[in-house]
């Protein structure tokens, strides 16, 4: 693409109004030019004349390189120019430079607004301002005439279809053994496309089991693809492993059961079982027991010692081993290590099975970049890589949720020898670049396998409803006046630090803590704002007789253990988590300079000594004679001095060279004085006044009696300064302190909860901690006592709480992330308490994995009623809209979790921390620092008013110095005077986390306004990608209204391990909407009294190719916003405005009229595209094509992926290029295909590549 050297007139932004722009060559032909011709440089208008033949040039003045329009070329220029365009230009098109990085760009004709494929800014052109430009001129037209109709259909099918029902009921397809199961449970429609392989596996216990009724047919079924799955071995030569997928509740820990009971049955009678809990153990002794094994021991391995499991001492020769990741990471005292004593137990030809139960906990075995992988993860790799004749089972609800947390999943033979992908890493590399669709076609791959499945609990009868819980006054103020404090202790840790000296904590680790305080203190505040809500609540369920389950993720018991040994286990109130947090913050981590040491009572004569020895003066003996006249002390003596002290033949005193150092004689050696500091000798009567009585031992001269006393006056004075110092620094941290006890913060959540809501005897705490504070009998003071009683053990707590609440003993439980993991709490037929649970969420985890963990605690299998679901918000910060996903996301039944994620919004667009996300925070970054405009106007804010806009940026700017992200601020002066400028640094560019992190810390007023602008710039930059067809929307529905298979499927590839095959599909669709379709849904509108007066029929304002394009359209969801049909591919995806309505299309009054186009349309669309008979894609172009070809390669698409991925990469179009999944269901058969989309014009290429990889293969 050309670049201009000077800048010509730019394209302009979006915002606030497009500016004009000048079309590339307006060209005029001269006669006299010797068969040359005049043209106008795009770049700076100046009129160039073209010497003959010439047809590639550069403007002399502004260097930018251009061409000759097509009809001002000879016709063999013309015909050799569209083979070979021009320094990347494109003759069909204008040429326009963009406005950001001056990039040449070829501009179809007819197109307004478009994104830079070079700095991906938004641009408009101005077709108003531009024809203005071009009037005295005749454009010359296109050979294929593009037009903005053709591009708006274009994007919507790219874009896709409809999404349509996301989940199927579920039954065992090819399996009939069990009775059916208790709950209604579905599948992914993606999923439930795909059928697995023949079972062939015949069970042992099948008698039993159809006996006992004690496993469904969908359990029975995981039972036996496992175990044929456990009889087949990788290329690699470790035996092959199993993933069983099924969603929380469906009743994973019976199935794993019902597998150990399989293999006892074939002598395999060890196990392990690896889970996230101790607690979980009791829940594998009841499965056992469930399926009938009850003689099959669990023993937990935390009570074992470490020596050998089957030695004589601890005799554990059969059964299983139960034990959580943390153990499997576990070493004693002595270095031995719980690995290490499995490996031995299981023996290095163990074909038994491995258990990794809630498998998810062993992720970030490969890290984002610069993290390191958790030992757990390398555990969990490594005990699979000693015993590779194990039968491994990995076992979770989220475990492919991301392609980067199923690195642990070696035994699944996704990648390695004999696959596609070397290692992990690189198919990592691929999933990615394939985005959500890859990971469902993953899914789809392993089903087809016979080596997954993922079945979930319908949410069919449980009910959401998201309850935002404003700020109450006082909490507002609190939360306002706790913002300001942080602020201010920022400021005050900033001034303290200078006094850190090296030796203290260094200053990266006092704002390491810092930020870390800061965060949870916020994330208490937001519980705490919620407590009142919940209380209500739950207190109106209980009276609609329902039971409340209440959901939290920290109890904040290191802050009540730390008040506790402070203040005693009796206190006048309940502890308030955020203000203990604050005070050991700052007791701990206040920048305090170093404590003096006073000055010790010691005697002049002791200093004398000590500074002598410290600094050793002349020494008078050897060499003194030497010098001719005695002079001052000075450096170059006192270096010869202890030079020749150091010599050994001079040391000793030598009376013959002693002499008075005032007289310089040597005359009355014997009543020479020595200074016991100096060592110089003098006579007592040459001393002012004379020395007449006598002299002590420790005589010293008038110079060091004088050099002392200042010295000590000095030494004096500093440490009195630094004592001062001290206890100001002291002071000003037991004001700090002071400030902190007297501040109005909320109580532990937790605690409070409990209490009102009756007291341990009502509520039931299922969490990780230990202790407790309960308000005393009398109402007055709080008590601090442990949770377990002297009837239950601490470890079996959580266990006795749980069945108080399935007894209907205690009617409200509240359960943490910690405590509650794999715990069922639903109302179960077998429990006494079946009341309707509600299900408050006090606060949600921010990853959605967790959040769906903590809802399948109260929907499980066997309920008598689905429960009610209330996310609590406050309307602070990223909470509102985190919740509002979540909720959706659980509507649609955590489609999250499985292949499918069409459910609901996209995965990529409403991931905060997403590459959007990044981008949008690194533009309002750059917008508020006012280095690049603000792609949108701040909340609040209006274009026509610019100031407005200043005083947001300058408090958005006020706000991120207080929370540390702009750093190094200055205030201005002078004509900069009140503008802010400062820093970000660039790891803080695109850090969305530390920016929601610390959002929370600002007064909610500007934390509420930066959160919306940060939202706004992302909806923009994802509606862009959508537009322009980048944003990953999974899987995509192709809809018609009628669909047909043409002929067989053709097998191109087949898997030799599985059996399982690649087909290619060819479908039909018919896509139209006849004129009778039409009318009789615009009738059936009108019959609405309240129906807009524009619904009806609009013919385009401008003709393409002679003809006008037709549409039916009446309002939509939204008031403005209008549904578009039509005749060519029915229904549109996307509701278009007003104004663009009007602007784009005018009304039909005639129906005669409206019909008769209607119809032309109609007939034409069935053989051709929109680009009209000269569309450069000839017969292989689809848009608003109603009778389409579509081509959809099924079945199993891992092993052929790259050989797709180089075919689509050679593809002419933009769109054609990306993989694309989509789903085709056909309307004679309702035959369901998932698979790539694989464009017509490829078909040949993908073909040509698959049938080398099948010959390599072969």
């Amino acid at each position: 693409m050309g670049q201009p050297s000077v800048p010509p007139p730019p394209i302009t932004h979006t915002q606030p109004t497009p500016l004009p722009l000048s079309p590339t060559p307006p060209a005029q032909s001269t006669g006299g030019n010797g068969g040359g011709c005049q043209v106008r440089c795009a770049g700076c208008k100046m009129v160039l004349t073209v010497g003959p033949g010439l047809t590639e040039f550069a403007c002399p003045s502004c260097k930018l390189p251009q061409m000759l329009p097509p009809e001002l070329m000879q016709p063999n220029q013309a015909h050799q120019q569209r083979n070979v365009p021009a320094y990347g230009i494109d003759p069909t098109k204008i040429q326009l430079p963009c406005a950001h990085c001056k990039a040449l760009l070829n501009v179809p004709h007819g197109l307004s607004r478009f994104n830079c494929p070079q700095c991906g800014i938004d641009l408009a052109v101005d077709l108003s301002k531009f024809r203005h430009f071009s009037s005295d001129l005749r454009l010359p037209p296109p050979p294929e005439e593009v037009n903005e109709v053709a591009i708006e259909v274009e994007r919507e099918e790219d874009e896709g279809g409809l999404v349509g029902e996301t989940f199927m009921d579920y039954r065992p397809p090819k399996l009939s053994i069990g009775p059916s199961h208790p709950d209604p449970i579905v599948e992914t429609s993606s999923l439930s496309a795909v059928q697995p392989p023949e079972p062939t596996y015949d069970l042992r216990i099948k008698d039993d089991l159809e006996n006992s009724k004690a496993l469904s047919c969908l359990q029975i079924e995981t039972l036996v693809y496992a175990c044929q799955r456990h009889l087949q071995h990788l290329p690699s030569g470790a035996r092959a492993g199993f993933f069983l997928g099924d969603g929380a509740g469906v009743g994973k820990g019976r199935t794993i059961a019902g597998l150990i009971w399989e293999n006892w049955h074939h002598g395999r009678r060890r196990a392990l079982w690896i889970s996230i809990g101790s607690d979980l153990k009791f829940d594998s002794r009841r499965d056992l027991d469930d399926v009938g094994a009850m003689c099959i021991e669990v023993h937990a391995l935390n009570k074992l010692p470490y020596s050998k499991l089957d030695s004589k001492s601890v005799g554990i020769r059969e059964g299983v081993v139960f034990l959580t990741y943390s153990s499997l990471i576990a070493s004693s005292e002595k270095g031995r290590s719980r690995l290490q004593q499995l490996v031995q137990w299981c023996g290095p030809q163990y074909d038994g099975l491995i258990v990794f139960d809630e498998c998810h906990k062993a992720k970030n075995l490969v890290p984002e970049a610069g993290g390191q992988p958790t030992r757990t993860g390398e555990a969990v790799l490594e005990i699979q890589a000693r015993l590779p004749e194990a039968r491994v089972i990995y076992c979770s609800a989220t475990g492919a949720s991301e392609p980067r947390n199923m690195g642990y999943m070696v035994r699944l033979g996704l990648w390695g020898v004999g696959t596609s992908f070397i290692n992990f890493r690189e198919f990592l590399v691929v999933m990615e670049k394939g985005g959500v669709g890859a990971l469902e076609l993953v899914a789809m791959d392993m089903k087809a396998r016979g080596m997954y499945v993922c079945r979930t609990l319908s949410y069919e009868g449980a009910e959401f409803e998201v309850v935002e819980v404003p700020l109450e006054s006082s909490m507002t103020d609190m939360y306002r006046k706790a913002a300001e404090f942080w602020a201010e202790l920022r400021m005050e840790l900033l001034s303290a630090s200078t006094f850190l000296t090296n030796e203290k904590p260094s200053s990266s680790q006092l704002w390491r803590l810092f930020w870390a305080n800061h965060q949870r203190f916020f994330r208490h505040m937001c519980m705490s704002a919620k407590v009142p809500a919940v209380v209500n609540l739950s207190k109106q369920a209980l009276m609609e007789n329902k039971c409340v389950v209440i959901g939290l993720q920290s109890t904040g018991e290191a802050r009540t253990e730390e008040a506790v040994s402070k203040y005693g286990i009796e206190l006048d109130d309940f502890i308030s988590g955020p203000r203990e947090l604050l005070l050991k913050f700052v007791e701990e981590n206040y920048p305090l300079p170093e404590q003096p040491e006073p000055l010790p009572e010691e005697s002049e004569k002791e200093l004398q000594r000590k500074r002598h020895s410290a600094t050793p003066d002349v020494s008078f003996t050897g060499r003194v004679r030497k010098v001719a006249k005695w002079q001052a002390e000075s450096d170059e003596e006192s270096e010869w001095g202890s030079e020749t002290d150091t010599e050994p033949e001079s040391v000793g005193s030598d009376d013959e060279f002693q002499i008075c150092n005032i007289c310089n004689s040597e005359e009355e050696r014997k009543k020479l004085l020595q200074c016991s500091c100096c060592g110089q000798l003098v006579h007592p009567a040459c001393l002012v006044p004379p020395v007449v009585e006598v002299v002590p031992e420790d005589w010293s001269c008038h110079s060091c009696k004088e050099k002392t006393e200042e010295y000590l006056q000095a030494r004096r004075a500093y440490v009195a300064e630094l004592l001062k110092r001290y206890e100001a620094a002291v002071e000003r941290k037991l004001k700090i302190l002071e400030i902190i006890r007297s501040m109005d913060l909320p109580n532990n959540p937790l605690d409070d909860i409990i209490d009102q809501l009756g007291g341990p005897d009502k509520v039931s705490e299922i969490t990780g901690r230990r202790g407790m504070l309960v308000r005393a009998s009398g109402g007055k003071g709080v008590t601090y006592q442990a949770r377990n009683t002297k009837d239950v053990t601490m470890e079996m707590v959580n266990m006795h709480e749980k069945q108080l609440f399935m007894d209907a003993k205690k009617l409200v439980a509240i359960i943490s992330e910690a405590g509650s993991a794999g715990v069922s709490l639903q109302a179960d037929r077998r429990a006494v308490n079946q009341k309707r649970r509600v299900h408050l969420t006090l606060e949600l985890p921010w990853s959605a994995d967790r959040a769906i963990q903590q809802f399948g605690r109260t929907h499980r299998s066997n309920q008598a009623s689905a429960p009610e679901y209330r996310l609590l918000f406050t309307n602070l910060g990223g909470e509102r809209r985190f919740a509002s996903i979540v909720a959706k996301r659980l509507e649609s039944l955590g489609a999250l979790t499985q292949g499918d994620r069409r459910a609901g919004p996209s995965l990529s667009a409403y991931n905060y921390d997403s590459v959007y996300g990044k981008r949008a925070l690194m533009m309002m970054y750059k917008g508020l620092m006012e280095q690049e405009s603000l792609p949108v106007v701040p909340p609040g804010c209006s274009s026509e008013a610019p100031e407005t806009i200043q005083d947001f940026i300058l408090k958005g700017k006020a706000g991120l110095i207080s929370v540390g992200i702009i750093r190094d601020s200055v205030l201005g002066s002078g004509k900069d005077s009140g503008k802010i400028s400062g820093r970000i640094v660039d790891s803080d560019m695109h850090d969305v986390g530390r920016f929601l992190n610390r959002l929370l810390g600002l007064p909610p007023e500007i934390q509420n306004k930066l959160f919306e602008l940060f939202v706004s710039i992302l909806d923009l930059l994802i509606q862009n990608a959508r537009t322009e067809g980048h944003l990953d929307s999974g899987i995509v529905d192709m809809k018609a209204n009628s669909v047909q298979l043409q002929g067989t499927p053709k097998t191109v590839h087949v898997d030799h391990m599985s059996g399982a095959s690649t087909m290619l599909f060819t479908f039909t669709l018919n896509r139209g909407m006849t004129w009778e379709s039409a009318l009789s849904l615009l009738e059936e509108k009108q019959k609405d009294d309240s129906g807009s007066p524009n619904n009806g029929f609009y013919e385009s304002r401008r003709e393409w190719l002679g003809r006008r394009h037709f549409i039916l359209a009446f309002e939509g969801s939204a008031s403005g916003m209008y549904k578009v049909f039509r005749p060519t591919i029915g229904e549109s995806l996307r509701e278009m405005p007003t104004a663009e309505l009007k602007d784009k299309y005018r009304k039909i009054s005639s129906l005669e009229k409206a019909r008769n186009g209607w119809d032309n349309e109609y007939d034409v669309s069935s053989k051709q595209c929109m680009h009209g008979p000269n569309c450069k894609l000839g017969n292989f172009c689809t848009v608003g094509r109603r009778l389409q070809e579509v081509n959809v390669l099924g079945g199993l698409i891992l092993p052929v992926w790259g050989t797709i991925e180089k075919a689509l990469s050679k593809q002419a179009r933009q769109s054609h290029k990306r993989i694309r999944v989509v789903r085709v269901v056909t309307t004679t058969d309702n035959q369901r295909i998932v698979g790539l989309l694989i464009p017509n014009a490829a078909v040949e290429s993908v073909l040509q590549d698959l049938a080398w990889v099948q010959d390599i293969d072969g």
